[in-house]
């Protein structure tokens, strides 16, 4: 198996593409794992991982119109998509972190800061330990997981608006935070699987055998 983690000048690339190698161990799929941002690997990958970390804004511009339209191929084609942080909301309509700035339109809804959760009270940036809330069995993602278990978060924006259809898991933070999204063969996490331990590599690992 192929797996591309698309370099765009982002953070949390080798962390993405370590994490995605002792998944694959752990399920027994044989895995060459890559950080490239070149049309052959990303046209040709049998996964694909776009990790995200600081500004929706910065990261879009990081795709730039290049890696969008690969990206756009690729996913059009079949080939499995799985963003995590900033990456699940480049997948959205567009993103209000320093002013609009449009995603790659996958999914529904926006990214815009988390005001629920200020005006309750809480902290900004969303920043720790948090349970998922889903119901078993509905989708592949989740599988061999308990509501319950934990991801590990660190955003103080979050996709609102989003079609109920797309929510996979939910987590709770002042408000209903979408934790895990999915259509089709596109799917996303807003937590860090690759800082998450052994629920990161289990979402990962389903992930690598996941056929939409």
């Amino acid at each position: 198996m192929r797996v591309v983690v698309i370099d765009y000048n982002g953070g949390n690339l080798a962390s993405a593409a370590q994490a995605a190698r002792k998944a694959a161990t752990r399920k027994g799929i044989e895995a060459d794992v890559v950080i490239s941002r070149d049309a052959d690997d990303i046209l040709t990958a049998d996964r694909l991982i776009l990790p995200g970390q600081g500004a929706f804004a910065d990261c879009a511009q990081g795709l730039g119109p290049e890696l969008r339209a690969m990206l756009e191929t690729a996913t059009a084609n079949g080939t499995p998509f799985l963003g995590i942080c900033v990456g699940m909301q480049l997948m959205s309509e567009y993103g209000l972190e320093h002013g609009r700035t449009e995603g790659l339109g996958w999914i529904s809804g926006n990214i815009r800061r988390m005001d629920e959760a200020a005006n309750a009270g809480l902290r900004l940036p969303h920043m720790g330990w948090n349970t998922l809330d889903f119901t078993p069995g509905a989708h592949l993602l989740t599988d061999g997981l308990t509501p319950g278990n934990h991801g590990y978060f660190v955003h103080s924006y979050a996709l609102h608006d989003g079609a109920e259809s797309d929510l996979v898991a939910t987590a709770q933070y002042g408000t209903q935070v979408p934790a895990i999204v999915a259509r089709g063969n596109r799917c996303g996490t807003q937590f860090h699987v690759e800082k998450s331990q052994d629920v990161g590599l289990t979402i990962l690992g389903n992930f690598l055998r996941w056929t939409s």
